[in-house]
């Protein structure tokens, strides 16, 4: 299933630069001044995973595929951007499209890089973003609730229903309020909202930019950023985009030796990627063969059928069953063949709810 994360923040926060170490190349210009990223640029990044690794290691396939997430390095936002400020509509655009949002603060000072607001403030910077994005669904809002007022007068109770929705949903923005946190009362209602595509309903964490130390010791702008995520519930993942661009020009066989030197157990963007992945409720399952090892990524809580069609949909269509291991009793008995012989090999069903890390194999008829 294919995922997009954008990277949004305001310009001159680091973006690019993070950017460009995510994919380990230089697709994204860093440059010294606001709006250097013209078109969103997109990089497809592996999902830090030691188990993959583990089984490529007893399988010896001819080639491993990791699970992966697409990054897109959306522009920066500027004030006043909803209303077409800097180059504003076309950037939000851009925001419509992705899964989920990778919203990046600056916490750091250095007088080298400026800041477009001229400070750093991380709750002022956070609050220029989902002011521009809250006013981009209201103008969204207010085109669909003219239609469903327009319909809610014939009598129909499902459009009154909805009309109401779009009422309640209104209020909530222009209080300021992302619409990911209006309380919904029915299924009818998570189905209106989820098809407006609202930016504030997407899932967001934050990636606080720091320097070196702030990475390993932290800072007052981080507990800032620490104390707004705490309140809305969201994801916090500390990183210094200046490392780990440093990081990705240094010979792989010495990249430990370079974090344990700065106090870093793993690169920041590894926590990355793995937050933008359990942000967006998503786990892996694996294949294992001769002719590759490969992870597949489907949402927590999925069964089956739904497992086999990110393979393909025919699996799903002419599903029979799923052959299921844990990867732990791979992993120790060796083989599939000690596996079924200990009884740890099972057959599954259409109702079976797939875990995190299992190895399956799909039996289909089309």
């Amino acid at each position: 299933m294919g995922i997009q994360c954008g990277i949004v923040g305001l310009p001159n926060v680091g973006k690019s630069t993070l950017f460009n170490a995510i994919t380990a190349s230089s697709q994204a210009a860093a440059e010294n001044y606001p709006f250097c990223t013209i078109e969103p640029n997109t990089g497809v990044v592996p999902v830090p995973d030691e188990r993959i690794r583990a089984l490529t290691a007893l399988v010896n396939p001819a080639r491993e595929v990791p699970a992966t997430i697409e990054f897109v390095d959306i522009a920066g936002l500027v004030k006043g951007a909803s209303q077409g400020e800097g180059l504003g509509n076309q950037f939000l655009a851009h925001i419509r499209d992705v899964d989920a949002i990778a919203h990046v603060v600056r916490a750091f000072d250095d007088g080298n890089v400026i800041h477009v607001d001229g400070s750093v403030n991380p709750k002022r910077d956070i609050e220029v973003i989902e002011t521009e994005l809250i006013l981009k669904d209201l103008d969204t809002l207010d085109k669909k609730a003219d239609a469903a007022q327009r319909k809610s007068k014939t009598g129909d109770p499902k459009a009154r229903a909805e009309s109401d929705l779009y009422t309640r949903l209104k209020e909530h923005l222009e209080k300021g309020r992302l619409a990911k946190y209006l309380l919904l009362i029915s299924d009818d209602e998570q189905t209106w909202l989820r098809e407006m595509h609202l930016l504030t309903a997407k899932p967001v964490l934050y990636v606080a930019n720091t320097d070196e130390h702030g990475v390993t010791h932290g800072n007052a702008y981080i507990d800032t950023i620490r104390e707004i995520a705490e309140k809305e519930g969201a994801l916090v993942v500390t990183i210094c985009a200046k490392i780990e661009m440093e990081l990705v020009e240094v010979p792989e066989a010495e990249r430990a030796e370079f974090l344990r030197e700065l106090g870093l157990k793993e690169p920041g963007l590894n926590a990355l990627v793995r937050a933008a992945y359990d942000l967006l409720g998503l786990q892996t399952y694996f294949t294992a063969g001769p002719k590759e090892v490969r992870a597949w990524t489907v949402r927590k809580g999925a069964k089956a059928p739904e497992a086999a069609a990110v393979i393909h949909t025919d699996f799903e269509k002419g599903f029979i069953r799923a052959e299921v291991m844990k990867l732990a009793d791979f992993l120790r008995l060796k083989t599939e063949a000690a596996v079924r012989e200990a009884g740890l090999l099972r057959s599954e069903g259409r109702e079976y709810i797939v875990d995190d890390g299992d190895i399956m194999h799909f039996r289909f008829n089309v």
